[in-house]
């Protein structure tokens, strides 16, 4: 292999070259891409050109793939779900979240790939929520160690813009969830916060006259400048984060121009 990295922050954040992702990985390699995502979080490929196919396979290497229940997929390969400005509405996406918590089994990570970009805007802002969680009080720490938080599909998704049998089929394959404030990452074992705007609704056992300054503080915290990395988009590009330890923000400042992402979302596994 002749890979190499480009560190982009301090917290979070790499480009990856070296690498040809339409290409199946062997072993080898697929266990060098899967260390640099867990060691930067996100990580970033140029001038990368894939079908849905080559797409869907990448991301089954690590792991089993979810199919989202509101947002249009491509019907050849379903797995790949199709964020086009021509389809739906992205602005539920211009806001910092951890994609499908409200699931059992959130999000292990995403592939995500750029088919179409705005000539200005259309940026991506990925945050580390570890970063953000070693930088607490260790009294406040401990605290939220002891929280759990609900997670709901309806907070990204009302019903008066998504108003249809798939958003209500949608809401009764997925009712409300309960996961930890502070979730252990599986493999590294570090702590990062595991609530955010996009779908977090309210601290199990709190009143919200309580939680909702917690939650808000939690939602600004984690976004604090140092903890981010802001994304350029090309065509052919694409992100490998992992969803366990980051939320992201895709910024909707484009108006008008088409935008056009392919996303293949990799299960994960219960937080704890």
């Amino acid at each position: 292999m002749n890979i190499t990295i480009e560190q982009l922050t301090p917290a979070i954040g790499a480009v990856v070259s070296g690498v040809d992702l339409s290409r199946p990985l062997d072993a080898q390699t697929r266990d060098a891409v899967e260390a640099l995502m867990l060691a930067h979080q996100v990580i970033f490929f140029r001038d990368q050109a894939l079908t849905e196919e080559q797409q869907r396979d990448l991301a089954a290497g690590f792991g089993p793939l979810h199919i989202h229940p509101i947002y249009p997929r491509c019907e050849r390969v379903p797995e790949i779900m199709l964020l086009d400005t021509a389809l739906n509405d992205l602005r539920d996406n211009a806001l910092w979240h951890s994609d499908v918590s409200f699931t059992e089994t959130p999000s292990l990570g995403a592939v995500l790939l750029a088919r179409k970009v705005p000539a200005l805007g259309g940026d991506t802002l990925w945050a580390s929520a570890t970063a953000a969680y070693d930088a607490l009080p260790d009294t406040l720490k401990t605290y939220l160690g002891t929280l759990s938080a609900t997670h709901d599909l309806a907070k990204s998704f009302p019903a008066e813009r998504f108003g249809s049998e798939q958003l209500a089929a949608a809401k009764r394959s997925n009712p409300p969830v309960v996961h930890p404030v502070i979730r252990t990452h599986p493999v590294t074992g570090k702590k990062a916060i595991f609530v955010s705007e996009g779908f977090t609704t309210g601290i199990v056992g709190m009143e919200p006259p309580m939680a909702e300054p917690l939650l808000a503080m939690l939602y600004a915290h984690v976004a604090r400048p140092e903890y981010t990395v802001r994304w350029k988009w090309r065509a052919g590009d694409v992100a490998i984060w992992d969803n366990r330890v980051t939320q992201h923000y895709a910024t909707y400042d484009y108006g008008d121009a088409h935008r056009v992402m392919n996303r293949a979302t990799i299960m994960g596994d219960r937080p704890f």
